[in-house]
């Protein structure tokens, strides 16, 4: 039997998520059963979407709303310690989703992937750019987006662990790409070490509305949303004619307690010829190799990086899970465990 440490939900969030929500226990897993795998987790993937399920009612047809004390669901990266499953022998290191804690018993669904680190890429790149992020960023980015060499590309959240790759991945097709960000500090970052064109301080004078019309006087052709509210519509306003929109995330959606920030200016899409599309990376999991040969051969080419922000011990998850939440990170957010 294996005693193993959990971060688990203590009680539900009304607002903004705190470290207290949350709590340490332990707990013994149980016996192993044919088809099962224990998994010794490394590298815990911190994203955003999954705040949503912790609020009370947030099933939907993706996820179901988090049970209260037990170990939040997350993307981990880990290595499989025993085995009754003929596809995931000992030794075998994986990227799937299961949960903050220590030690998890899988059984092969839940996006379970065999990887293999190398020279070239470490086990951090396959929960960042050749993970869930990054697979976020190019699915995304080019079946929905479309770019083209000259699109002037817009990307919120842009210092985040998609946005941070989705700029990159524009600039290497031939796009005009346009960062938006919380600080001075990050957009400086997103220029000197990403290269973006240009950057947003929305919190900043002239604010986003400006700010837009002077760097878009001929709209914005690609716009990546990864924070919704406010921001989405007031984009809406600068988009071109036949502009693409990518419904990536509503990070400033996640802790309202009432009823989302409403869109005013739809009928831009109706003038504009545009379109606006969600999706999950999970759509694509049947592509995720063919992506997984461009991404790295960008990577290994160094015209692609993968900024990550790692915290240590699974005691930290909460606070770095609720830091992320506000910004505090730059590029993809992991927790490493050993």
């Amino acid at each position: 039997m294996t005693t193993v440490q959990q971060v688990v939900l203590a009680r539900r969030p009304n607002g903004v998520l705190q470290p207290e929500h949350f709590s340490l226990k332990a707990t013994d897993l149980p016996a192993l059963k044919e088809g099962q795998f224990l998994i010794r987790n490394l590298f815990l993937s911190l994203d955003a979407g999954f705040r949503q399920w912790m609020n009370a009612g947030a099933s939907d047809n993706y996820l179901s709303e988090m049970p209260l004390d037990t170990p939040v669901q997350s993307i981990v990266l880990g290595e499989v310690t025993e085995s009754l499953h003929s596809d995931y022998p000992i030794g075998s290191l994986v990227v799937g989703r299961t949960a903050w804690e220590t030690h998890s018993i899988a059984d092969g669904s839940d996006l379970m992937t065999i990887i293999q680190p190398n020279e070239n890429f470490g086990p951090e790149h396959y929960l960042s750019a050749l993970g869930p992020s990054g697979m976020t960023a190019y699915f995304g980015l080019m079946n929905i987006g479309q770019p083209k060499p000259g699109d002037t590309l817009l990307v919120s959240a842009a210092a985040g662990g998609v946005g941070s790759l989705v700029g990159q991945i524009g600039k290497i097709l031939g796009c005009r790409t346009i960062g938006i960000s919380s600080s001075e500090e990050k957009c400086q970052w997103l220029q000197s070490e990403l290269g973006y064109d240009h950057v947003i301080n929305y919190k900043a004078s002239p604010g986003l509305d400006q700010a837009l019309a002077e760097m878009a006087p001929n709209g914005v052709d690609i716009y990546f949303d990864n924070v919704g509210g406010h921001m989405l519509d007031t984009t809406l306003k600068h988009i071109a004619l036949n502009a693409r929109i990518i419904l990536c995330g509503a990070i400033s959606q996640y802790d309202l307690t009432g009823q989302h920030i409403g869109i005013h200016h739809l009928w831009e899409l109706v003038t504009k010829r545009a379109k606006a599309e969600g999706f999950m990376f999970s759509d694509y999991v049947e592509e995720y190799s063919a992506a997984m040969e461009v991404l790295g051969h960008w990577i290994t080419a160094e015209q692609l990086h993968a900024p990550v922000n790692i915290t240590h011990g699974l005691a930290s998850t909460a606070e770095a899970f609720c830091q992320m939440l506000t910004g505090n990170n730059l590029g993809k957010s992991l927790v490493k465990l050993c």
